[in-house]
């Protein structure tokens, strides 16, 4: 039995804009759950929803085979951290975090165990007698972690619980976060913007555009091999371009460049498809070349980021086409001329 098991939802916003739209996503006991997408996308929709502060005009949602479609939020046994800490400044973080255990009208004694329990489990122990005005960003998130999970929530839902922290402590307590859930068994739900936070900490991710799943992976198929070519673009920065596609060979006019059906991924339902395509180009496929490389595309470097074992480069061939590419060794010039040359292109049906 699936955790969390959505069939068919859709949401219809009051003026008529289209929130989700047939979604359809299973998810496993104590799986961690990355939901990722562009801004307007449906993944905050998609996660209000399923803990019940959004009702969805139509589909279903189970939560360990109950259907709780139309039941409140209050009885779907979720915990929800938000991407604001929401504890509250006058009270102390004992009584924040038991706030939820005092509404159940759990008796003084055990509220108190429950919550020295609590703030142990997320590195706070000893913290409770104290205000939250004295606590660090990352030290709120924790009280506001530890109220989510003291009521035995069956899952846990985190509303870009870590985006408003810094580095490093981001990193941290994303470290820990992950370390939490699994301990706890938790089945959990995550939305973020960052890609990397989400291929990173996920069993798998579902890529939202439009209210629509654009596809539900683990992170190494995702990056390996996007469903479509906006999801190519959106999670591996993948530059995008038409082609054409005949029996025998793939063909970019933009570039002037074409591959044999051996030398390229065809990726979905190509049947009998011949005529255009779309390429998607992902940052492994580039390789930079001195320039006047023969076969290789004249292209000048348009931006260098330092990424720690290489150097992160935006290449424009001289069509107008930018590409991302990795290259080691000295620091490239902005504006310095190079060659590029694209090996294995993602094709996929226009």
């Amino acid at each position: 039995m699936a955790a969390i098991d959505i069939q068919d939802l859709t949401v219809v916003f009051p003026d008529g804009t289209t929130g989700l739209s047939r979604v359809n996503l299973e998810v496993a006991e104590e799986e961690f759950l990355a939901l990722i997408g562009p801004s307007g996308s449906g993944k905050t929709t998609l996660l209000r929803t399923i803990a019940g502060f959004l009702q969805p005009s139509s589909g279903s949602l189970h939560i360990q085979g109950r259907d709780v479609t139309r039941v409140p939020p209050e009885k779907r046994r979720m915990g929800m951290v938000f991407q604001q800490h929401a504890v509250w400044p006058h009270m102390s973080v004992a009584a924040n975090v038991a706030y939820p255990l005092k509404q159940a009208k759990v008796a003084r004694p055990e509220r108190e165990r429950r919550v020295r329990e609590a703030l142990e489990l997320v590195g706070l122990g000893g913290y409770g007698s104290r205000k939250p005005a004295s606590l660090s960003g990352g030290q709120q998130q924790r009280v506001a972690l530890a109220r989510a999970i003291i009521a035995d929530p069956r899952v846990l839902l985190l509303d870009e619980a870590l985006s408003a922290l810094d580095e490093p402590l981001r990193d941290s307590l994303r470290r820990e976060l992950v370390s939490l859930t699994r301990r706890q068994g938790l089945t959990t739900v995550h939305v973020t913007h960052d890609r990397a936070e989400a291929l990173s900490i996920a069993d798998r991710v579902v890529v939202l555009m439009a209210g629509e799943v654009q596809q539900i992976a683990e992170p190494a198929e995702l990056t390996r091999r996007p469903a479509t070519a906006q999801v190519a673009a959106f999670i591996a920065d993948a530059a995008v371009l038409e082609g054409s596609l005949d029996d025998a060979r793939v063909t970019c006019p933009a570039l002037g460049l074409s591959w044999s059906q051996a030398e390229v991924e065809l990726i979905g339902d190509m049947g009998t498809t011949t005529g255009v395509v779309q390429l998607a180009v992902l940052p492994a496929a580039v390789e930079t070349l001195p320039p006047g490389t023969p076969g290789a595309v004249p292209a000048r470097v348009a931006s260098v980021l330092f990424a720690g074992e290489y150097f992160s480069l935006t290449v424009e061939t001289e069509s107008g086409h930018r590409f991302r590419a990795a290259v080691r060794g000295p620091r490239p010039r902005v504006d310095e001329a190079v060659s590029i040359r694209i090996t294995r292109p993602l094709v996929y049906p226009a």
